[in-house]
């Protein structure tokens, strides 16, 4: 099982909406970097379980996502924000703007 690191970002937005079970085991897995063996024997279920946890719970952050969008529009506000930062670098309030946009995200 090969891990797609584009679910830390869904679960960064969406673990509050996972049940602990799930966002406990995506924790481990994905930012405490456990292989399965090290999460079963941590939690005391199978290797297949907790396999079966994950695949399940990354299928819940896609329909979430799905549904919701919000890490497609933080791609796309970065993104607006970068291109605003090239073109107005010589201009300090500008800047500013930017970055206050920038941490609001």
């Amino acid at each position: 099982m090969s891990k797609d690191l584009g679910y830390t970002i869904l679960f960064d937005i969406y673990s509050p909406l996972l049940t602990e079970k799930q966002r406990d085991t995506l924790d481990m897995y994905y930012n405490d970097d456990l292989s399965l063996g090290e999460i079963a024997e941590t939690t005391g279920v199978t290797r297949q379980a907790v396999m079966g946890c994950i695949h399940s719970s990354e299928q819940r952050l896609d329909e979430l996502e799905e549904q919701l969008g919000l890490a497609g529009r933080f791609r796309k506000i970065s993104g607006l924000l970068d291109t605003l930062t090239a073109s107005r670098a010589d201009d300090p309030v500008s800047l500013s703007l930017i970055e206050e946009i920038r941490s609001l995200l």
